[in-house]
């Protein structure tokens, strides 16, 4: 209950400014983020799982052939998203819902790992397994950088740039008596 000789409490209201810096430029600061840590290690994953893969004897199977498309994939995605958030292409073209986008294809990439590693497994062979142990590791990469997006989503969060805001206090003062 207020009282009438009580002032009012100090109002706070603020204000929020997005930047976004328009040119492309190259900036290599992203690859410290987890989530360029995470792009860097599935690539790098991804390869090794293609390379045993490859150098089986059983390359040609349908097995070896699924995993190496879900392999291939993986690289040609997470490179080329690497380089758009390198190059700052992410920050330019602001409109796109990239974090939805990153999301929704991570999401994708687990249950195609988790396919393609689980017949890579169950084939038997030595190869075939340590593509399928790569296969995990890089599902559960996918995983973890879902849940990081669907946090920066529910937050409301910017792929790239930055946000900044001001908060003013105002004191309202009681009109002076007669």
């Amino acid at each position: 209950m207020a009282y009438a000789n009580q002032p009012p409490a100090p109002q706070t209201m603020g204000s929020a400014n997005t930047v976004f810096i328009m040119e492309a430029r190259f900036d290599l600061s992203y690859l410290t983020t987890p989530p360029g840590i995470i792009k860097c290690v599935i690539i790098v994953f991804s390869l090794i799982g293609f390379i045993c893969v490859q150098s089986s004897a059983f390359w040609s199977n349908g097995r070896g052939v699924y995993f190496n498309l879900v392999a291939a994939l993986a690289v040609i995605y997470s490179g080329g998203m690497l380089l758009l958030y390198l190059y700052h292409l992410v920050e330019k073209y602001h409109n796109i819902k990239w974090l939805k986008i990153e999301m929704i294809v991570s999401i994708a990439f687990v249950f195609l790992y988790l396919i393609a590693s689980t017949i890579a497994v169950a084939f038997g062979s030595a190869a075939f397994s340590a593509a399928g142990f790569f296969g995990y590791l890089s599902m559960v990469l996918y995983g973890f950088d879902a849940f990081l997006k669907a946090k920066a989503l529910k937050a409301g969060q910017l792929a790239q740039g930055h946000r900044t805001v001001n908060k003013q206090t105002h004191v309202v003062t009681p009109p002076a008596l007669p």
